[in-house]
């Protein structure tokens, strides 16, 4: 692991986004990222295209004074809601365990009467359950665990430096088993490599079994700018072959769906019922928030 004195600081005058309503991603009204890049090394990742004008994608910089900005910014805000991280870069990265703001941030969120939407592919989550139990007494909680794979060998080559699958799993079980409503992001689902019916099955059973209350997916990938690049690159390292299929398949497409879409769905919405989690939008924003709205969506 990196230590501390290898972090990168960089100056902030904002962290919590305007607010959102009627969000559709996961009903987030706030977005907070304290770190800027990420060292998973997910070669899908679609934070690295250029338009988000992340130099160095993969060098992980943290916001001077983030818990300050952040608390002042929480205290001002006219409208409680569910502040969400990890869209942008994981909010668990490899310096989170010695720092402790994404924690820090966690105790303020909670401090304000806030709730909290996190999007991570760390087992280190885990750590804070004891806030995220707070948090749920008087306000909103998800916590969406990335997993594409239920290989940790596969996982291993498309997220290079995340903790494997199977400890993934184990997080969501424990938190699951605390009491706080976890379930699983599977996405993005990559052609022609994570698209098999082995995959999405096996996930769904690994979800079912760690007590996940949803899973949500996407089966294809973004390829844009840069990030395409990358990707075929890397996909040339572990993956030959792949990337003519690619060529063929999708040429210049941003939005790459996998050839198998239509089968996946219906195999992966029968699973679902089956195992009984939820997997549509609609229905994973009512059930984490329900019980909540009244208290949550009202002016001081």
């Amino acid at each position: 692991m990196k230590g501390e004195a290898e972090m990168e600081y960089m100056p902030a005058k904002t962290i919590i986004s305007g607010y959102a309503h009627n969000n559709n991603w996961f009903g987030i009204n706030y977005n907070m990222n304290i770190y800027k890049g990420c060292n998973h090394g997910c070669i899908y990742c679609d934070s690295r295209s250029d338009c988000y004008h992340v130099e160095d994608f993969d060098r992980v910089r943290v916001k001077e004074n983030a818990l300050g900005i952040i608390s002042r910014e929480l205290k001002s805000k006219r409208r409680k809601g569910v502040v969400g991280t990890g869209a942008m870069s994981d909010p668990y990265n490899s310096f989170e365990g010695q720092l402790e703001l994404t924690r820090g941030s966690l105790e303020l969120i909670n401090r304000f009467g806030f709730g909290s939407s996190i999007a991570t592919k760390s087992d280190l989550v885990v750590r804070d359950m004891d806030i995220l139990q707070k948090l749920q007494t008087h306000s909103p909680v998800i916590v969406k665990v990335t997993v594409t794979s239920c290989d940790d060998q596969l996982a291993k080559k498309v997220e290079r430096n995340a903790v494997p699958s199977s400890r993934r799993f184990a997080a969501v079980k424990s938190l699951t088993d605390s009491g706080i409503f976890a379930g699983i992001l599977m996405m993005p689902v990559l052609p022609f490599i994570e698209d098999t019916e082995e995959n999405i099955k096996g996930v769904l059973r690994r979800a079912h079994e760690s007590g996940a209350r949803f899973v949500y997916t996407s089966f294809g990938v973004t390829l844009r700018q840069n990030q395409r690049d990358w990707y075929y690159d890397k996909l040339d390292e572990q993956f030959p072959g792949v990337k003519q299929k690619y060529i063929r398949q999708f040429g210049d497409s941003y939005v790459c769906d996998s050839p198998r879409l239509e089968e996946l769905k219906v195999i992966f919405k029968e699973e679902c019922k089956r195992l009984g989690l939820l997997y549509g939008m609609k229905q994973i924003i009512a059930a984490y928030r329900q019980g909540y709205e009244d208290r949550q969506l009202t002016l001081f």
